[in-house]
């Protein structure tokens, strides 16, 4: 590298003169006079007449608390980004911060551009106004519906790990982060600063976190706001950052120490991207963040009622109640809260921000508001895939092969790694489990990036790489949310149980696509797919703590136009579901898959049939055609598949003139209504696969009663009898942890016995011999400690 090169940012220029403060201060002003007309007014929005109750919404709802201090942010974020050519986004963190974010991009004219109908002038003042917390308006936090955001601030947590995620492989991006000192204390966010541990100065961006110290949630104070300077910079210190403290109450001189906090920050970050990218320092960068702090509710009322107001918890939401049972004065109150901004200093005739105040903001795409990266399917390209078929197992009949699904997935995911590195637009996320998933084979296109200090034995870390692990599922979301929001595609592996440490960060992007589904101007983006595996039915050993594959329950309440699960049962089917899924867009993907040696049911090009029908009949495996079947044996889910077709050998061995079809589901949503979801089969559809009047015995991958659920519409569901999961487990066999729940062979074959009555005394014999050897089973595993041979050496011979 040329190590000779000048690096501009030694030595930055003030860049602030006190007339461009003090124009700063005027802008924030109009951002303040903007955040509490969204609050308060429907009408009258420059005050060009007295205020009267006429003028004020019946409702008031909104959060001013943190406002003030994310305008006076945003305000100087504009300066450095028009002084320096900064490419920079803006997450707000602290929860309903809506009136912040909606008022500033108002004034940078994002907002008009979007939302043509909310103009730069009195009318559309008027509608900015009116929409905000209003029925068929927007709602008060960070929203999908507010340009520039890629963050939503209705549940805390998230934002620190979402602004490493968008500035990964982004050379040039900064993400401002504005972190609240009541998120700080959520468990996400504590441990999201250790993503500065992540961070490659020379193929990422820059993550600046601005911590907004007001001291108070809802009605508590905060643990950061209270513990003692020292305490807190000793803190910041050891998570391996560079804090700068800009504190006050007084505007004049927190704009002068903002604008210099600023422009350190700004020096700090590009001097050591610079000596990083041009080989003068390979050391890890101690990133600078700003800590500001202000008071909560920051120009409001300084008193309310007799009781402060600004400065306490009081001024979290709306601080002065305005309406026709309210004190009387509160709405004098509020008419000179509203003037104590100015604005007729700040706006002109026609209700548009005047030149010298509009010029602050930056232009065209470096706006905030407009910056690509925060519609991320603007700039999202579509991933280079290799042939799937070129990894398929070799099935020449059914059951002969043994393999592991997930490793042999890891040899095509290891490809898509090669062939998207350059640049890099594609990453593995997980908590650790990479290897333990048998996902091995990425490690031989990539490493796990890693900035820390790095010892003799450590095992594939690199400053750079295409796999993201830290042992925290919330961090991996976080950053691979992060990610493809700003126009990029992953994968989260992770073991089935513990994915649930997410499911609120699920909740909130799969909103999040399906509110943007219906924003024309945001454009898709990449699907959030999970890989699941180190399943319930083989965590044997280590027991019924890792044993819950409910996660599933949990998806499908979510909208039928956002959610996919996908239960593939052997190798080839997951290579096919696989490569659906990283081609796919603006859906969340759920892949449950077995990472342990199991036998292969299809050949590659049956798998690619199957796996596009999503549900079929299996004829090698069933011995109905030709006539109506006595009982439907239906799978989904790798041992459940396995443990079905075990359960068909047994009855068609013993009961030959038994008929019996066999179906298997890959697309879980297929069993529901196509008037409900989009991959839901017809009524004529399903019970030409299960019959109108026959009993079906389903074994299924997850708790029972989802099954239940998807199909309680359908008309043969009184001959629905599902096995799956019971909230049974320990530490035993594999196999006994089917017993456990009876979802074996031997159940499955029994409930079959059960729902045939004309079966007589051959069907009482072959039970009582099923019976028999259950407790057969159960003798030899504890005194064994392993599965019987013949259960451990089953292969399918029909």
């Amino acid at each position: 590298m040329n190590t000779t090169t000048p690096n501009p940012w030694t030595s930055p220029t003030s860049l602030h003169s006190p007339e461009l403060l003090r124009r700063i201060d005027a802008y924030w002003r109009a951002a303040n006079y903007l955040s509490v007309g969204q609050i308060y007014l429907r009408d009258n929005p420059l005050l060009r007449e007295p205020l009267v109750l006429e003028h004020i919404k019946k409702m008031l709802l909104g959060h001013w608390g943190t406002t003030p201090g994310q305008n006076f942010i945003y305000a100087h974020l504009n300066r450095v980004i028009q002084a320096y050519d900064l490419d920079m986004i803006y997450l707000s963190g602290p929860g309903h911060g809506g009136p912040a974010v909606v008022a500033n991009t108002y004034l940078e004219g994002t907002y008009s551009e979007v939302y043509p109908a909310v103009s730069q002038d009195v009318a559309g003042l008027k509608k900015l106004f009116t929409q905000f917390s209003f029925p068929g308006g927007i709602s008060s936090h960070a929203s999908p519906q507010v340009p520039g955001s890629i963050h939503e601030g209705g549940e805390l947590g998230y934002s620190l790990s979402h602004a490493f995620g968008a500035v990964f492989d982004n050379p040039d991006l900064i993400a401002a982060c504005v972190v609240g000192d009541g998120e700080a204390e959520t468990g996400p966010l504590a441990t999201a600063w250790h993503s500065n541990k992540f961070l490659n100065p020379i193929t990422d961006g820059a993550v600046l976190p601005i911590l907004h110290l007001n001291g108070y949630k809802i009605s508590n104070p905060t643990v950061l706001a209270r513990i003692t300077h020292q305490e807190l910079e000793q803190l910041l210190l050891g998570y391996g950052w560079t804090p700068i403290f800009v504190e006050g109450h007084n505007p004049e001189p927190m704009h002068e120490a903002m604008a210099a906090a600023l422009d350190t920050a700004i020096a700090q970050i590009k001097t050591s991207q610079h000596q990083a990218r041009y080989g003068v320092s390979t050391e890890r960068p101690r990133w600078p963040m700003i800590v500001l702090k202000s008071p909560k509710g920051w120009t409001g009322p300084v008193e309310i009622d007799g009781l402060p107001n600004e400065g306490t918890f009081r001024a979290h939401q709306v601080p002065l109640s305005v309406s026709a049972t309210a004190p009387p004065g509160h709405l004098a109150q509020l008419e000179a809260w509203l003037k104590s901004y100015r604005p007729q200093e700040l706006f002109d005739k026609q209700g548009k921000l005047i030149p010298e105040l509009a010029e602050l903001a930056p232009t065209g795409n470096r706006r905030m508001g407009a910056n690509p990266h925060a519609n991320g399917g603007l700039l999202l390209q579509g991933l280079h895939l290799p042939d799937y078929a070129d990894y398929a197992v070799s099935v020449p009949v059914p059951g002969v092969t043994m393999a592991s699904d997930t490793f042999v997935v890891g040899q095509f995911l290891r490809d898509v790694v090669r062939l998207n590195n350059e640049p890099r637009n594609f990453r593995i996320f997980g908590p650790d489990e990479t290897l333990s998933n048998r996902l091995e084979a990425v490690f031989e296109a990539t490493n796990r990036q890693w900035n820390a200090d790095m010892a003799e034995n450590d095992q594939f870390l690199a400053p750079t790489g295409s796999v993201m692990e830290m042992l925290s599922e919330h961090q991996c979301e976080g950053w691979l949310e992060g990610y493809l929001l700003t126009g990029r595609h992953g994968l989260f592996n992770s073991y089935e149980a513990f994915v649930h440490i997410v499911d609120s960060m699920f909740n909130q992007h799969a909103k999040w696509l399906k509110t943007t589904l219906e924003l024309p101007w945001r454009r898709t983006i990449a699907s959030l797919n999970y890989l699941l595996t180190s399943t319930v039915w083989r965590q044997d050993h280590n027991g019924f703590t890792h044993q819950d594959p409910g996660f599933m329950d949990h998806v499908v309440n979510k909208k039928a136009g956002i959610v996919r699960v996908y239960l593939p049962p052997d190798a080839n089917c997951l290579l096919s579901v696989m490569d659906h899924c990283l081609r796919s867009r603006h859906y969340v993907n759920v892949v449950v898959a077995g990472k342990h040696p199991a036998p292969q049911w299809l050949s590659m090009e049956a798998a690619r049939t199957h796996c596009a029908e999503g549900i079929g009949i299996w004829a090698w495996a069933s011995n109905d055609e030709g006539t109506e079947p006595d009982a439907v044996m239906a799978c989904c889910g790798d041992v459940p598949t396995l443990e079905t077709l075990a359960a068909v050998t047994i009855l068609r061995q013993h009961l030959p003139e038994l008929k019996i079809r066999v179906v298997n589901v890959v697309d879980l949503l297929k069993l529901e209504q196509h008037t409900e979801h989009p991959h839901g089969l017809t009524d004529a559809d399903y019970d030409a696969l299960f019959t109108q009047d026959k009993p079906v015995i389903f074994a299924f991958h997850g708790y029972p009663w989802l099954v239940h659920r998807l199909t309680y519409n359908r008309s043969n569901n009184v001959n629905m009898h599902v096995h799956g999961y019971r909230e049974e487990g320990t530490i035993t066999t594999a196999f006994d942890m089917t017993v456990l729940n009876e979802m074996d062979r031997f159940h499955l074959a029994m409930d079959v016995i059960d729902r045939l009555p004309q079966l007589g005394n051959r069907g009482a014999y072959l039970k009582q011999s099923l019976k028999d050897k259950l407790v057969e089973h159960k003798h030899y595993i504890t005194t064994h400690g392993e599965d019987m041979p013949e259960i451990r050496n089953w292969a399918w011979a029909l």
